[in-house]
């Protein structure tokens, strides 16, 4: 009788333990998928990988099913955000019912006889103003408080507001779906579900690129069919992505930027501008990686974005700059700030004022900080600059020729500048452009102020040698980097043609390859993307 009740006892005792383990286990798996603000979702996560290829093949199941599939997106969708942002995931689904009605209400003040102009104006004054208002309350109220302190001499104390993961992005697409609307450009959305999924859709949630309305709703309609070329392109894309994320950004930030950056005053003027430089190159590839990443998973699940860099470095002025670097960000500026402003349509010093005003609401919009208007302000300058300088010295000049016919007639023909002169202008414009990203990444003036007292007064180009031989590892992805960045397009191009070309399972090969060496170089703690606090 003892010895069952012993045995009895013993299975008892390794039930509560083997359920005391699934407790434990499950506490585990709550803290793993639950919100934690210090452990975002995201693309360089093993957690993202895992979830993403459960999330896929949920995807492809419902692909015929149209309804299932887009409530799959969307309920994913608003997970990643939570697990970004916890409850402000609220904040977006009331974004998304907000757009709706005011484009519902768009569509119907079209069909008013009377007053339609003015009811049109309000709905488009009413989406604006939600969304700027909460950009201000959320993003720039601390630092509306600390400037007024500042001035007034008060002591104003405020907690701190926790600031919603990439509302500068959707709130962003919110205001230009609404003003297409105005400018009859696409028409409203007729189904929630729909606009839910365009506002939600998490590859491009967090920092871009700024996907519009009028670019994304046709496809959503359309239910878009996912082909093995957009397959090879997505792998490619996320490829490259993790690469210059992980491998070079991380790299250089972690074991060299941040350093000097963060004590400049410790480091030679040479070290202070290979650092300056370093960020450049760190700050390309984390925003740029990120934007492959986004566009790269989008095309698996059959849905197309626009480019958002193309080789910014390459530019030969701060104006072509601007059309190679965050296209979608210049481009939502140029068409909802720059042209309502006046555009070019106005006298030249108009015109110029224009220019620079987007430029420093640029630079706001990056963060709440003086040394993000500083930044877009400098920007705008030298945008200015080079309108002034390209309006006295032209690359375009008249002259008369002769016809067959024996008439005279003026023609424009362009000044092409010789190899040597292109070379010297994309070198003078990435030093300049990395001069303003000190601006960027400097905590404040003073930082930047020592930066630039070394660079000038202390530069001592004699620990080169000791430089290079102590950050080998920075100095050759460094190199590397900007080698692979400036090459001839034929060249990069040709590489991912024969990737995108070559059998699916040459292409897994090569993901998990990646894969691997991005995990044996990346930190102990994941490196969130710059652009997640914009």
């Amino acid at each position: 009788m003892e010895s069952l009740i012993d045995l009895l006892s013993r299975i008892l005792e390794k039930v509560y333990l083997l359920i005391t383990d699934i407790d434990i286990d499950m506490m585990k798996m709550i803290d793993v998928v639950g919100y934690d603000p210090m452990q975002p979702l995201l693309f360089n996560t093993g957690l993202f990988f895992v979830l993403f290829i459960a999330f896929m093949c949920l995807y492809r199941a419902f692909r015929n099913v149209r309804v299932l599939k887009m409530l799959l997106v969307i309920l994913f969708s608003l997970y990643f955000y939570y697990k970004s942002s916890g409850l402000s995931c609220l904040i977006l689904i009331g974004v998304c019912v907000s757009d709706y009605l005011l484009g519902l209400a768009m569509d119907a003040a079209l069909k008013l006889k009377h007053g339609s102009e003015i009811l049109r104006r309000f709905i488009v004054f009413v989406n604006v103003a939600v969304n700027v208002g909460m950009l201000a309350y959320f993003k720039y109220f601390n630092l509306i408080i600390d400037t007024l302190s500042n001035f007034m001499t008060l002591d104003i104390s405020v907690e701190s507001i926790l600031l919603p993961a990439g509302i500068s992005f959707f709130t962003f697409r919110s205001i230009s779906y609404i003003v297409d609307l105005y400018r009859k450009q696409l028409p409203a959305c007729r189904n929630l579900l729909d606009y839910v999924f365009f506002l939600t859709f998490f590859p491009p949630l967090l920092a871009g690129p700024v996907v519009r309305a009028k670019d994304m709703l046709p496809q959503i309609y359309s239910n878009p069919v996912v082909t093995k070329a957009m397959t090879s392109e997505g792998i490619w894309l996320i490829i490259t992505g993790l690469v210059k994320k992980v491998v070079i950004a991380d790299f250089i930030s972690g074991n060299f930027v941040d350093r000097v950056f963060d004590n400049p005053a410790l480091y030679s003027g040479f070290e202070n501008l290979m650092a300056t430089f370093g960020f450049t190159v760190q700050l390309y590839c984390d925003f740029s990686g990120y934007s492959d990443m986004a566009i790269g998973i989008a095309l698996l699940m059959g849905y197309r974005f626009k480019e958002n860099f193309n080789a910014p470095f390459k530019a030969q002025n701060p104006t072509e700059f601007w059309h190679r670097w965050h296209i979608s960000l210049s481009t939502w500026l140029r068409d909802y700030v720059y042209i309502p402003l006046g555009g070019n349509r106005c006298s030249r010093p108009r015109m110029y004022f224009n220019q620079f005003a987007t430029m420093v609401i640029g630079g706001l919009w990056h963060g709440a900080s003086w040394m993000y208007v500083i930044w877009g302000a400098i920007h705008g300058g030298l945008l200015v600059v080079h309108k002034l300088f390209r309006k006295l010295y032209p690359l375009e000049v008249s002259e008369t020729v002769v016809t067959d016919a024996g008439e005279l007639v003026m023609i424009d023909r362009r000044i092409s500048p010789s190899p040597m002169l292109k070379v010297f202008n994309m070198v003078f414009t990435f030093v300049i452009v990395a001069f303003t990203f000190m601006f960027f990444r400097a905590p404040s003036l003073e930082y930047v102020g020592m930066m630039l007292h070394q660079i000038l007064f202390d530069f001592h180009l004699s620990v080169a040698p000791q430089f290079i031989e102590g950050y080998i590892g920075i100095v050759i992805l460094m190199v590397f980097g900007y080698i692979v960045h400036v090459s001839p397009s034929r060249i990069t191009g040709y590489v991912r043609r024969v990737f995108e070309a070559s059998p699916v399972l040459v292409q897994a090969i090569i993901l998990a390859v990646v894969i691997m060496v991005v995990i044996q170089v990346r930190q102990s703690d994941i490196v969130p993307f710059i652009y997640l606090q914009y």
